[in-house]
């Protein structure tokens, strides 16, 4: 019975250690397939990453000059509200009266152009392309005005652009 017992124990010590053999050769480490799998797992993450940046970094640079647009839009539209007997004066484009610095005692139609042009330098600063298109209509009372600011930007067809209506009351 002894050596029954002992015969035992050597055959479950040999089946354990076959056992433990077996587990180390399973259990070794990756194989190169499993890498490569891996791999192609992190690039294809990388990879969306990446896209999500770009794709932050050009909504950001529209809504920059989205604000910069509203900004100027309200800028104009204090510079009409500041002159209302100018009327058409801001329909016309901008020129340089120096009105401003120069002393001059200037119309209300002059100083209106004096705004357009000091707006077109602020907007040749902050958008690219920017352009201002004034309207008048001056058969509602009171007389409103419609500011469209547009801009020039890349991947954008038809270009962006922001559009205000403010009415003027006359003094």
């Amino acid at each position: 019975m002894a050596t029954l017992f002992l015969q035992m124990k050597f055959e479950s010590r040999a089946v354990k250690l076959n056992r433990i053999k077996c587990i180390k050769k399973s259990a070794a480490g990756f194989s190169l397939v499993e890498v490569l799998i891996a791999l192609v797992i992190m690039s294809v993450g990388m990879l969306g990453i990446a896209g999500l940046y770009v794709h932050t970094m050009q909504a950001g640079r529209t809504s920059l000059f989205r604000h910069h647009a509203v900004t100027l839009a309200g800028d104009v539209a204090d510079r009409i509200r500041a002159n209302p007997r100018a009327g058409a004066g801001y329909v016309v484009g901008g020129v340089d009266n120096n009105c401003v610095n120069g002393g001059i005692d200037c119309t209300p139609a002059e100083m209106a152009q004096q705004d357009i042009f000091l707006w077109a330098l602020q907007a040749g600063d902050t958008l690219p392309g920017g352009t201002v298109n004034i309207v008048l209509d001056n058969a509602v009372v009171p007389n409103t005005y419609q500011i469209t600011i547009a801009w020039t930007e890349a991947g954008q067809n038809p270009p962006p652009q922001s559009r205000i209506t403010i009415p003027v009351f006359g003094i």
